[in-house]
């Protein structure tokens, strides 16, 4: 990854990525920016993107049409994630690699925090903490979304039974927040080279096309529940002025499947985002 901490600065030419890097208004680890913006400045990004998302995007609609006539058939959830993480082993870049299985962590701990957090009930979690790509294969992309609506359900069934809601908390419960162990080697051979983007633009209609429709529109929507996973940490926080960096909004007006690929790298920054705000909750804590 690209050492910006050496990175000259000409005033006259400056460098777009530096400027990123060092702006602080997104709070994000710095490993994970670091990676971030490696897979955003890499050649993959810069040429094959463009070339990628409007083929991915035609795909979509072609593989809806075919839903239309056979929602259910020829799907398999175990071949779909045998296909992704032999993709993510082959074809994509370990930073692009590392903030996959880096994503799945934070998802984890975040809800985790919330458990700990919520006064009066009491939600079963299960965890997804995988330490090399190969752990993807036992379906958890799919385990990611099913987890996250388990909880939303579960909470919010627990509250309304009790007549009670989320409340500011003091002192935090910060026991589930920390950054994750570094992963086992991931490959850096040289067809190692999609950047976050398009890989991800590239296994969207292979997702839609190996699940039944009802899971790939419930993994579409699930994308805009950052938005609540938010606002429920901010009000045990007692703070939601930061809710302005939450982009997937809003569940009740679902979004097209058509741009999933996209915001799913903004589902991605949003955790970053809100895991970060937390480790920083955490320091002063401490």
């Amino acid at each position: 990854m690209t050492d910006f901490d050496s990175t000259a600065y000409d005033r006259t030419d400056p460098d777009p990525w530096l400027a990123l890097y060092l702006d602080t208004s997104n709070p994000i680890a710095d490993r994970a920016k670091r990676a971030l913006l490696a897979t955003q400045q890499s050649r993959s990004r810069q040429f094959l993107l463009p070339v990628v998302r409007p083929l991915a995007r035609a795909a979509i609609v072609l593989i809806q049409l075919l839903k239309i006539a056979i929602p259910n058939r020829c799907t398999s959830s175990r071949l779909l994630h045998r296909l992704l993480a032999w993709g993510l082993r082959t074809w994509v870049s370990p930073e692009a690699n590392e903030l996959i299985l880096r994503h799945f962590h934070l998802g984890s701990q975040i809800l985790g925090f919330l458990a700990a957090n919520i006064r009066g009930v009491d939600l079963p979690l299960t965890p997804l903490e995988p330490r090399r790509i190969d752990d993807l294969r036992d379906d958890f992309f799919l385990r990611h979304d099913i987890n996250l609506y388990n909880f939303v359900i579960e909470l919010n069934r627990q509250l309304r039974a009790a007549g009670s809601a989320i409340e500011p908390r003091e002192p935090l419960d910060l026991t589930a927040i920390h950054e994750p162990e570094p992963f086992e080697e991931l490959p850096s051979r040289w067809h190692n080279l999609l950047d976050l983007q398009t890989a991800i633009e590239i296994f969207t209609p292979l997702y839609q096309l190996f699940l039944k429709d009802g899971e790939f529109w419930r993994a579409s929507t699930s994308l805009q529940l950052d938005e609540s996973v938010a606002v429920y940490t901010g009000t045990i926080l007692g703070d939601r002025s930061w809710l302005a960096l939450v982009n997937n909004r809003h569940p009740l007006v679902p979004l097209s499947t058509l741009r999933a690929g996209y915001r799913l790298v903004l589902h991605g920054l949003a955790t970053e985002t809100l895991h970060a705000l937390l480790m920083a909750k955490k320091a002063s804590a401490a």
